[in-house]
């Protein structure tokens, strides 16, 4: 009876369903389907790190590329140094703006970062591009520049500061400010004077800008949305400021040398010395002959009294007159000025 019943019950005349089993590959339809909701998941959830690239390295990359294209500009014209002088001078501007094109060329150009961005671990990422995407994990990642703007760069940099530096020539050359009140030469040289105030501004700002938020060192790559961004995330900097201490020190110390030594008195700094120099065996060669000031004949001989070694009177007048305790140089005895001590120096006769 159960039999009958069960058989009945699984019998597709009573209208009910039959569970039918799944395909072989049912499974892999399903995660095939499965793959683009994750995804969208992922990506939803997702959100970018915000990265603080060091403010120090961004200037120090900066200052690095001005001093080697100070570098190349030595060595460039180091060339011409046979020529004419100050014909080079005249094409200064032109020089300049060919090393910043060539600089441009085989770095920025070809994706590659300048030497300053280079030595500091930097290079130059496309902002509106990381932005639209969104899908940055570190920080780090992002596309270089685009063509557009690298072009854009380079009229800005390349072109902008020479047609600005030829114009400020050409106008300081032509006199444009001392033109009349409305002439034409008068109203460009005010437009360029207030144009050249609003650049400073907006760079002043834009420097209080990067000084708190990091990015965009100048007014170009704030217009280009060019930002710096490590190049390597495991790279330290790459300079070593040793040597910038040793010239820094170096240079305190010529500083402090060329200030001093106009204030010693050569002549007590010898006296000084003598009895520490270890060439002794010299001083008993010395012709008594001769002044001790300027080891010369004297054109007309005086005796100085009481160390007894001749002097030119001009010698003696001049040292006495600078340094009132004036000391002989050969012995290290003091000796007085003509006009203060009169019974000092006696006049020799000139041998016939």
């Amino acid at each position: 009876m159960d039999r009958q019943n069960l058989a009945s019950s699984s019998s597709p005349d009573n209208g009910a369903t039959i569970n039918h089993p799944p395909q072989r590959d049912a499974w892999v339809n399903t995660y095939r389907n499965s793959i683009p909701q994750w995804h969208s998941l992922a990506t939803s959830q997702q959100s970018v790190i915000p990265i603080s690239i060091s403010r120090v390295n961004q200037v120090d990359a900066g200052r690095l590329d001005i001093e080697m294209s100070a570098m190349l500009k030595e060595q460039l014209v180091k060339v011409f140094s046979l020529m004419k002088p100050g014909m080079l001078f005249q094409y200064e501007p032109e020089l300049e703006a060919f090393l910043e094109f060539l600089i441009w060329r085989f770095s920025i150009w070809v994706d590659k970062p300048t030497p300053g961005n280079a030595l500091m671990n930097l290079r130059y990422r496309d902002e509106r591009a990381s932005e639209i995407r969104g899908k940055v994990r570190t920080g780090l990642e992002g596309p270089g520049l685009t063509a557009a703007q690298k072009i854009w760069y380079c009229v800005a940099t390349v072109g902008g500061q020479y047609i600005w530096a030829r114009l400020q020539s050409f106008s300081a050359f032509r006199r444009w400010g001392d033109s009349e009140q409305r002439s034409l030469a008068r109203g460009v040289w005010l437009l360029m004077q207030r144009m050249e105030g609003i650049y400073k501004a907006a760079s002043f700002s834009n420097l209080l800008l990067f000084l708190y938020t990091g990015r965009y060192r100048n007014l170009i790559e704030r217009a280009l949305r060019a930002r710096l961004v490590y190049g390597s995330p495991n790279m330290n900097r790459a300079v070593s400021f040793e040597y910038m201490n040793r010239q820094l020190v170096w240079n305190e110390f010529s500083e402090l040398l060329l200030l001093l030594l106009p204030l010693l008195n050569s002549a007590s700094v010898k006296s000084f010395l003598r009895p520490f120099s270890k060439d002794k065996s010299s001083d008993s060669s010395v012709d008594e002959t001769l002044c001790p000031i300027c080891q010369g004949t004297p054109s007309v001989p005086f005796l100085a009294i009481p160390c007894q070694h001749r002097y030119c009177y001009y010698c003696l007048q001049t040292r006495c007159s600078a340094a009132p305790s004036f000391r002989c140089p050969r012995c290290g005895e003091p000796v007085a000025a003509m006009q203060r001590h009169g019974g000092l120096v006696s006049n020799i006769p000139q041998k016939q």
